[in-house]
């Protein structure tokens, strides 16, 4: 009997034991931190306060917009009137030469067209005329080619210049629509404080692109 009780102690102190595992050797119950731990950057509170105060709405400043219309129509009237009503005073020297030039080189083909007309019908009347009397070697052919000649590049000389008038507008026109799109007051990028919406982590600085409607 007593080897039976003893039998039985044995095996249910064994089966006890058996429900406990042991600690593995290698398993850690704390895992070591890092040595050099990654710190969050933090805002100071003297730059959250600028950024607030340079982000208030009375500080922001109103820029008066140009009218791209009105700087078209002063191109239309004047060359160059347009680009000083955009403040770029640089070009209207490049403006009023480019437009002085064609001018200038029309009116000058215009006269020798004219000078050279007046020539050939002289040569094909047989009428006096003191330069067909100082060469009187020029045939009506020649002259005939000289007045077309002066014709052909005073119509290029127009067309030149009127592509240049035509230009000047268009400039006066996108140059109003870049100058309101660069300083318009509703599309801004500017620096702004980060908060965190579940207030865990201090705000922080960054950069925001807003756009008022």
């Amino acid at each position: 009997m007593k080897n039976v009780l003893f039998t039985f102690f044995l095996l249910f102190s064994g089966l006890i034991f058996s429900q406990i595992n042991p600690r593995d050797t290698i398993r850690l119950e704390h895992y070591a931190t890092d040595s050099i731990p990654a710190a969050k950057p933090q805002a100071p509170a003297e730059v959250i306060q600028k950024i607030e105060k340079a982000n208030a709405p009375g500080s922001i400043l109103k820029v008066k917009k140009l009218n791209p219309t009105k700087a078209g129509l002063y191109s239309a009237v004047l060359p160059g009137l347009g680009q000083v009503y955009n403040k770029k005073y640089w070009k209207v020297p490049i403006v009023w030469g480019a437009v002085g030039t064609g001018v200038g080189i029309a009116i000058w083909n215009q006269n020798r067209y004219k000078e050279y007309r007046e020539y050939y019908i002289a040569k094909l009347n047989g009428t006096p005329n003191e330069f067909l009397t100082q060469y009187p070697n020029l045939d009506a052919t020649a002259l005939g080619n000289a007045q077309d000649r002066s014709k052909r590049q005073r119509d290029y000389a127009i067309a030149i210049t009127g592509l240049i008038y035509i230009l000047n507008i268009v400039d006066a026109v996108v140059d109003a629509h870049l100058y309101e799109g660069r300083k318009d007051p509703d599309l801004t990028l500017a620096p702004a404080v980060i908060y965190d919406d579940y207030n865990m982590n201090p705000p922080k600085t960054g950069l925001a692109l807003s756009f008022r409607f």
